[in-house]
């Protein structure tokens, strides 16, 4: 028993590596930061990327991020597929499902979960209603066939959802020693979250070089999470502005987990026409 509960923390340990990091979005910079328009980085028209989740050295899951237009609505579609493998996997099946529309100003419009985690199957459908002001938040117990937790917020005219941030983080220039405050919204709390750029590293990932920033984004401690940890994201310090790395250090009993870039990533390097980074 003892073993299947460190196992779950670890699980909810790469959950959490996988869907909060994504969760960086951009607003009023400090320290005379670039805007958004001043960097090289355009939006890919579609893109696919790959990554392998570690737990103190063990093969934990797998994690694949998709990014595509969507000339329907004139905006985006994200999506994130997350699995456990190995250990984890047995003792604590993880098999969860993101999807989310964004407009052509990377405001999240909606978003989807679909959570299987041991023998719970859940299914979280969050509305953003600009307009309004509101995120309407609908959370179902598939297992069940019932609610088991709905709310309204209220949120700024424009919010992020946890990946389409990090697409625009990427079209941003902050340069090390810049910071700037994000606003963020799960659909159960809204806040503006602070992320930092904090130094240049150069990563070796599966026998390849790349040169980073490293940025920390301040989403644990009680500021949108209440759990204790501290989140980084490196992201390649070119025009391609790759997220190569994501580390969460959480509290001792789980640790530290790490996404890497998997070598057979798909990234495809065309920019959809007239999607330049706002």
């Amino acid at each position: 028993m003892r073993s299947r509960t460190r196992v779950r923390r670890i699980a909810c340990g790469l959950l959490a590596a996988a869907m909060a990091v994504p969760q960086v979005a951009t607003e009023a910079p400090e320290k005379a930061a670039p805007s958004p328009a001043a960097g090289t980085f355009s939006l890919p028209g579609s893109e696919e990327l790959s990554y392998r989740a570690e737990w103190r050295l063990i093969h934990a899951g797998n994690a694949r991020l998709s990014w595509s237009a969507a000339p329907e609505s004139a905006g985006w579609r994200v999506g994130l597929k997350l699995e456990s493998v190995g250990l984890v996997s047995r003792l604590y099946r993880v098999n969860n499902e993101y999807t989310a529309a964004l407009d052509a100003g990377l405001c999240v419009t909606s978003s989807v979960l679909k959570a299987r985690e041991g023998r719970r199957q859940r299914e979280t459908l969050v509305t953003f209603d600009a307009v309004r002001g509101k995120a309407a938040y609908l959370e179902r117990d598939l297992v069940s066939d019932s609610v088991v937790g709905s709310q309204e917020i209220d949120i700024p005219g424009c919010v992020h959802d946890v990946i389409g941030g990090l697409y625009r983080l990427r079209a941003m220039r902050l340069e090390p020693g810049q910071a700037a405050q994000l606003p963020i919204c799960d659909g159960k709390k809204s806040v503006l979250a602070r992320v930092e750029a904090q130094e240049r590293e150069t990563l070796r990932i599966a026998g390849v070089s790349y040169p980073t920033i490293r940025y920390e984004a301040f989403l644990f401690n009680n500021v949108l999470y209440r759990r204790r940890g501290r989140l980084f994201v490196w992201l390649t310090d070119d025009e391609r502005r790759l997220p190569v790395q994501l580390r969460v250090r959480l509290p001792f009993y789980i640790g530290t987990v790490t996404l890497e870039l998997a070598p057979e990533r798909k990234a495809q390097a065309g920019s959809a026409t007239g999607k330049e980074s706002q």
